[in-house]
């Protein structure tokens, strides 16, 4: 049976295929599908940390200098659809769904892992290839960043409510038996003062950003 008539209502046993053949074959084609749904493709910029997004969602960026393909075990390997893959999950979780941005980069992060086994690729060997080519925040080969570029997975996110809430809730004596209600308030307010400090370096890594895509 050919394979690019596959049904996904059909049982997998009438595939004779193995289980993880076939999954490795969905994969990929909800791969496909997603990368299919990115509206516009941006690799004329400078973006942090390989590839993002625009504030609407509508383009997706790509470093200008990540090569478009590697080498793995002779095959060819290109690398856009995975990263693609990765910032549209990651968009669709923050705005449609509310999601915290380190809670959405985690899903799409395996997301990207899963599609790279599904393509028989070993995930180590890939991301090995990625790191070379990463501009951190601050990075001086920083010259050209898009305007429109969502600067929220650049920031420091910190959840200071959290932790003022928490805070207030040991003040009120809610709190577990055995626990020294002061130590434990002390502790809390050096984390929100150490939290308030990572906020500020974020707000001027976000600055330097901005400043050059000006």
């Amino acid at each position: 049976m050919p394979l690019d008539i596959c049904h996904p209502t059909a049982p997998h046993e009438k595939l004779r295929l193995p289980e993880w053949y076939v999954s490795s074959l969905m994969m990929d084609r909800a791969l496909d599908a997603v990368v299919r749904r990115a509206k516009k493709l941006d690799r004329k910029h400078d973006i942090p940390y390989l590839a993002g997004y625009s504030l609407d969602g509508k383009t997706i960026y790509i470093d200008r200098h990540m090569p478009k393909s590697f080498k793995f075990r002779g095959r060819t390997i290109e690398t856009d659809r995975f990263l693609i893959l990765h910032e549209e999950v990651e968009k669709t979780l923050i705005d449609q769904l509310g999601l915290h941005y380190l809670h959405a980069h985690q899903i799409a992060t395996r997301a990207e892992e899963a599609a790279v086994r599904a393509a028989d690729i070993e995930w180590r060997a890939y991301d090995r290839f990625m790191q070379k080519y990463v501009k951190s925040i601050g990075d001086e080969r920083l010259k050209k960043v898009p305007k429109d570029l969502d600067l929220k997975p650049y920031r420091d996110e910190h959840d200071d409510d959290l932790l003022w809430r928490m805070l207030k809730s040991v003040r009120a004596g809610k709190c577990p038996k055995g626990i020294h209600v002061h130590d434990l308030e002390e502790a809390i307010k050096s984390l929100r003062r150490h939290v308030r400090r990572h906020e500020t370096a974020a707000s001027e890594r976000s600055a330097a950003i901005r400043r050059a895509a000006e």
